[in-house]
């Protein structure tokens, strides 16, 4: 994919499943000079990819066209709004649905007068108004010739209500009012936890807009000035003082000072940044005021493309198709059809079957007998819409899920997106930073050669010093000593005056004393006295104990580990001979990582993406499965499918683990869904269940497959 090629990623509303979102994305992709559009349902966010740009108004037009919306904010309030919505719906379908659930059940051992009257208008109120959604979902279906649950759900609540209505007119019709009450009741609270979790989802990309600057501290002739950052502009100079985030993508014209760009590289450890250097905004300053030259600016700067990264996968669908509603996609249509049939039949055939209906009904008591064809072709249109209604279907899949997340979670695996431990068992290659995944992303001093009086010298001179290096060499002994002059020189080390004698604690002179240190990928501080070599400590980074575990459990899984790092080349080797990895990535940036994704990905394979640092934000979201460390930052977790909430990496063998055996579930299931409807259907379409027990029925069904989702609980991991 060329550079010159325009991207846009937007909101999509009124998406109830993943029919609406193929409507969607297939009309995206008519529109002319777009290449590649895709349309995500959980995180209703669309992409498109064009050889040229593609005006708003003109998505807006084609997304309006098939019957919903756009919007240009993926923020959080689109999903607050929804998730506000969806709990006021909630609460209003339960208080109008239970008491009228209540007086049908009273009303089996002795009569309630007026209830006639009562469940057609509490039932009108939660059909017409509160789930005036789900009318206008099915509206857009039926308009735009597609079925979706929403059709099924409407066109049942619709019959219901209608023999509500011809039973007030007194037309021989039995009413089943409160079986349609029921059934958007049951609608509305699938809505109601699945716009919970898009709400969760919505703040996703809150904590790296974050650390996008408000205002910029800029340079001018009468002095200081502090400006909007809409108002800087490049060329201007802006002064970045200690412990301030860079504003700015710029180069430094005056000053040096240690810079965190752990948000660009993953790694710890800060970076010597002079004159000439380049600064990325976002990035921290830690010690000394840099003067910094603007060479970009708003949407230009590093991290505003980083969030475009992350937007931009979002777009890109999980490989993963709902199963349940591409079913529905045909289902709905077939059985409505059978409906219209089997009431067409009855009413025409009514007395030629009498007979047989009339032995039937000694054995089934709820079977209507009665001397009206039209009130039987009713009964029987209703029953069958009823029990047909795929809520088993619905549930096969996303029950199994949350017992399967469930289980992930007490094994320390938190799954924020339910379709990834469906995906995790076909994952043939799993691509893992480094820092913070394979090792603990924190150094510490593994060998060193110094006695027992000169460590309490070295540790008490690096106690002044704030460096990641520093700090673990400060633990090495509490005792304190003191210390005179001391003096951190930048990208060096630091000096100071301990009983009239000088020691500098920091780069070796000459690293070639050092060398199969260095080779084992650690780093070497070198401590000198009066100038002369006295000793040295190695640092290394460890890794975690069950990294090698791990890597020979995804070998024995034929699923291949490869490393991708911002780390240098040579680190990196080391830490992959340990482990028994073949194939490495380094020096690698966000957008690297991002590629090298998609890159495995077009081997036509399932990848998962391990990481922590922000820097894996974007590849996280582009991968078929992310996972990231408990440890990490809040952007990587939150752009990860799974995070690892305690433990190490092993934790990814576990969650393929725990896939498998939720697939298994996911698949018998389906198949007793399946069976249900196979049998169901045509008993209803005979005249032989009653809309109540079709409810019952369909209510059974779905325990059977929550019951043996649960069964899973009982397998030892």
């Amino acid at each position: 994919m060329g550079e010159e090629q325009f991207k846009r990623t937007f909101h999509v509303t009124g998406m109830t499943c993943a029919t609406c979102a193929k409507i969607v994305e297939q009309a995206l992709k008519k529109i002319d000079g777009v290449k590649f559009a895709s349309v995500n349902l959980a995180t209703s966010t669309g992409f498109i990819l064009a050889e040229r740009e593609i005006d708003f108004e003109t998505i807006k037009k084609t997304v309006e066209a098939v019957g919903y919306g756009v919007e240009t904010e993926l923020g959080e309030d689109v999903e607050s709004r929804r998730y506000a919505q969806a709990k006021k719906n909630l609460i209003l379908v339960w208080l109008f649905t239970g008491p009228l659930m209540l007086f049908m059940l009273l009303h089996m051992f002795f009569h309630i007068p007026w209830l006639g009257w009562l469940e057609f208008v509490l039932l009108s109120f939660v059909i017409f108004f509160v789930g005036r959604k789900i009318m206008k979902g099915a509206w857009i279906a039926i308009t735009h010739k597609h079925a979706n649950m929403d059709v099924l759900t409407f066109l049942g609540a619709l019959s219901a209500w209608m023999t509500g209505l011809l039973s007030m007119l007194h037309l021989p019709v039995a009413s089943f009012a409160a079986v349609g009450a029921m059934i958007v009741a049951f609608n509305i609270t699938g809505r109601f936890i699945e716009s919970r979790l898009r709400d969760k989802a919505s703040k996703q990309l809150k904590s790296l807009m974050q650390l996008q600057a408000r205002q910029a501290r800029v340079l001018f002739d009468s002095g200081e000035i502090l400006l909007p950052i809409e108002a800087v502009k490049e060329g201007f100079v802006v002064i970045v003082n200690p412990s301030e985030r860079v504003p700015v993508d710029g180069t430094i014209v005056e000053g040096s000072g240690l810079i965190d760009e752990s948000m660009i590289t993953g790694e710890s450890v800060p970076v010597l940044k002079k004159a000439g250097d380049s600064v990325t905004a976002g990035s921290l300053n830690l010690t000394s005021s840099i003067k910094v030259q603007v060479t970009k600016v708003g949407e230009d700067t590093f991290l505003s493309q980083m969030i475009k990264l992350v937007q931009e996968a979002q777009g890109f669908k999980v490989p993963i198709q709902a199963l349940a509603d591409r079913i529905t996609n045909f289902f709905v249509p077939l059985v409505f059809a059978l409906a219209v049939f089997s009431a067409a039949f009855w009413y025409f055939n009514y007395e030629r079957f009498s007979t047989f209906l009339e032995k039937m009904s000694r054995i089934a008591f709820w079977i209507v007998h009665t001397d009206e064809p039209l009130s039987f072709s009713i009964f029987v249109f209703v029953s069958t819409l009823v029990i047909a209604c795929p809520c088993a279907l619905g549930l096969a899949t996303p029950m199994a899920l949350l017992v399967g997340t469930t289980q992930a979670m007490k094994k320390g695996l938190l799954i924020r997106n339910a379709e990834a431990i469906q995906t995790a068992k076909d994952v043939r290659f799993v691509l893992t930073d480094k820092t913070g995944t394979l090792t603990l992303g924190e150094p510490i001093v593994v060998e060193h050669d110094l006695d027992e009086e000169l460590l309490k010298i070295v540790a008490s001179i690096e106690k002044k010093s704030n460096h990641p290096f520093a700090k673990a060499i400060a633990k090495l002994n509490e005792a304190q000593v003191e210390v005179q002059g001391f003096e951190e020189i930048v990208g060096e080390g630091v000096k100071a005056i301990v009983r009239g004698k000088e020691y500098f604690i920091g780069r070796p002179s000459d690293y070639s004393h050092y060398e199969e240190q260095l080779e084992q990928g650690r780093t070497i501080v070198e401590v000198r006295l009066d100038g002369e070599i006295c000793g040295f400590l190695a640092l290394e980074d460890k890794l975690r104990e069950d990294a090698k575990e791990a890597v020979e459990k995804l070998k024995k899984m034929s699923i291949e580990t490869i490393i991708l790092t911002g780390d240098n080349e040579r680190v990196a080797r080391a830490v992959a001979r340990k482990l028994g990895i073949d194939k490495l990535h380094a020096q690698l940036k966000p957008q690297e990582k991002l590629e090298l994704v998609r890159r495995y990905q077009s081997f036509g394979k399932k990848v998962m993406m391990v990481g922590d640092g922000m820097n894996d934000a974007a590849a996280l979201k582009a991968a078929d499965i992310g996972v990231a460390m408990g440890s990490g930052t809040d952007i990587a977790m939150e752009s990860a499918d799974i995070v690892v909430v305690k433990g190490g990496i092993f934790k990814v063998v576990e969650a393929i683990e725990i896939s498998k055996r939720t697939l298994k579930k996911i698949k018998q299931n389906l198949f007793w869904a399946f069976f249900y409807n196979v049998v169901a259907i045509p008993l209803a379409m005979a005249g032989l269940v009653h809309p109540l027990v079709a409810e019952l029925a369909m209510l059974m069904s779905s325990i059977s497959v929550v019951l043996n989702s649960l069964r899973m609980k009982e397998v030892k991991s």
